[in-house]
């Protein structure tokens, strides 16, 4: 008889979904993950892992609630793991709709098709930081957010995430479904998509070293953001549904760090001091040594609500989960760095 574990994931082609399926695969997991149609290659972060014999990859988007629910009564999963979502904040304001779609209802999807089919499994939902807003929101006044603290979502993405977040408290209270919400704060690595601001930086810095960029423009520099490293990130998921009970936690480092000191530290890895002039959309980042510009803001890049500041609390994670950070900011930078001077 086949006592493998089966699960269930989506969103395998984006950074967690990558780490994930590679932890799944290790522990002895058959993993069935969904990965959307596209004319173009989208496999770089799994193709190391593609030909395992005990991966299996449908086409499928949680957008397609009978694609869904077809795949899960086959597969039948003991976990199901919910990372798929257009995750990208500021993209959010530009496509609110189709956030919507693929962040709220396409979580009640996954929901329906548990309860339908598989109503025994555990499922993890990929839930956010960005659920909180901002220091000014937090009731206790120190902006350290806990499982217990208010929300007040400040983009479209954060407002359909919270839908998620809520639609998991209810199908677990209302039908006894093992749901639960991984709040995570960010989370980066060297597979984090270039167009995310700590890989942004990395990358462009990179290239401006290496004479195929000008310029590191940016937006918010005093955004002060609790940054992981998403491999560490992804065993706390699992963790969370190797519980006896459902129960939403917080994975996050407890320490805070502004837009502005990612930039130093990755300049320092790459021989650069950071000499900044200026203030506003007007400052200005130089190399102290040459005078080199390197860095300077751009306000396109500012969010129509920005949000200050995020730490996150992980001492329940701690407790519970015997989950913890151990990779700092200073060693998730460095690792970055060193995989962009290789592939940029």
């Amino acid at each position: 008889m086949n006592t493998k574990k089966i699960a269930f994931l989506t969103g395998i082609t984006g950074q967690d979904g990558s780490y994930l399926a590679e932890l799944l695969l290790d522990k002895g997991y058959v993993v069935h993950a969904t990965m959307r149609r596209a004319s173009t290659f989208n496999t770089e972060r799994i193709e190391h892992i593609m030909e395992h014999e005990r991966l299996h990859l449908h086409h499928g988007d949680i957008t397609d609630p009978t694609n869904i629910m077809r795949l899960i009564s086959e597969v039948k999963p003991d976990e199901i793991y919910n990372l798929a979502a257009q995750s990208h904040v500021a993209v959010s304001f530009e496509v609110p709709h189709y956030t919507a779609q693929v962040d709220a209802t396409g979580t009640l999807t996954i929901l329906e098709a548990m309860r339908a089919h598989c109503p025994n499994a555990k499922f993890y939902q990929a839930s956010t930081s960005e659920l909180y807003g901002g220091m000014e929101y937090n009731k206790n006044g120190y902006g350290v957010y806990n499982e217990r603290s208010a929300f007040h979502p400040r983009s479209p993405y954060g407002v359909a995430k919270l839908y998620g977040f809520w639609i998991i408290k209810n199908y677990r209270e209302s039908y006894g479904l093992f749901a639960c919400n991984g709040i995570l704060f960010n989370h980066e690595s060297e597979r984090r998509g270039k167009t995310f601001v700590t890989r942004k930086i990395t990358t462009n810095m990179v290239q401006v070293q290496k004479g195929k960029r000008n310029v590191l423009t940016i937006g918010n520099l005093d955004a002060e953001r609790d940054w992981g490293h998403a491999q560490e990130y992804v065993e706390g998921m699992w963790r969370m549904l190797q519980q006896d009970k459902a129960q939403d936690f917080i994975l996050a480092t407890g320490k805070t760090y502004k837009v502005r000191t990612f930039i130093e530290m990755t300049a320092k890895h790459l021989g650069w001091e950071i000499e900044w002039k200026g203030s506003g959309v007007e400052e200005k980042g130089y190399d102290k040594e040459t005078g080199k510009l390197l860095v300077e803001v751009d306000p396109k890049y500012f969010r129509p609500a920005e949000v200050d500041r995020l730490i996150g609390d992980p001492a329940k994670a701690k407790e519970m989960l015997g989950w913890e950070a151990k990779i700092g900011l200073e060693e998730l930078v460095e690792r970055m760095v060193n995989y962009d001077l290789k592939h940029e």
